[in-house]
């Protein structure tokens, strides 16, 4: 099965960007235009991981990041957040929030699906580590 992914952005062109490219690259593809739609939708179908807009009316990104981060269902799940503030304090406060990575809106799509198959194999390897730990440990 080919990695989910939930896109989250109140600008409708921005998630049809975003979506189109990563379909074209065999991803299936969840999308959310607001912060409480995302919240549900990473608890609802368990995405490999989220692209998250910074700036949306309601619930922002920063706060989704955080929350995600306290739930057990989503708390490993990698985010890859984007926004157009630019400047360092922004990506700063990503990052705090629990962010994996963070583009600065305009950006390739191209590069942003490379970094996603990137973040996907890390994510992928260290479960399987921790995996692997866990079961050493019980046959100990």
């Amino acid at each position: 099965m080919n990695a989910r992914i939930l896109v989250v952005d109140d600008e409708q062109d921005f998630v049809e960007l975003i979506a189109f490219n990563l379909r074209e690259h065999g991803y299936e593809v969840i999308t959310a235009h607001n912060g409480l739609d995302a919240l549900f939708k990473a608890r609802r179908f368990l995405p490999d991981l989220v692209v998250l807009d910074v700036m949306m009316e309601g619930v922002d990104g920063y706060s989704v990041c955080e929350i995600m981060r306290r739930q057990p269902s989503t708390k490993d799940m990698p985010v890859i957040m984007v926004t157009a503030v630019t400047g360092q304090i922004a990506r700063l406060n990503g990052l705090s929030s629990g962010a994996n990575e963070f583009f600065h809106k305009p950006f390739s799509p191209l590069a942003l699906v490379k970094r996603v198959e990137v973040i996907l194999q890390q994510h992928a390897m260290r479960r399987a580590r921790a995996l692997s730990e866990t079961e050493e440990s019980q046959r100990n």
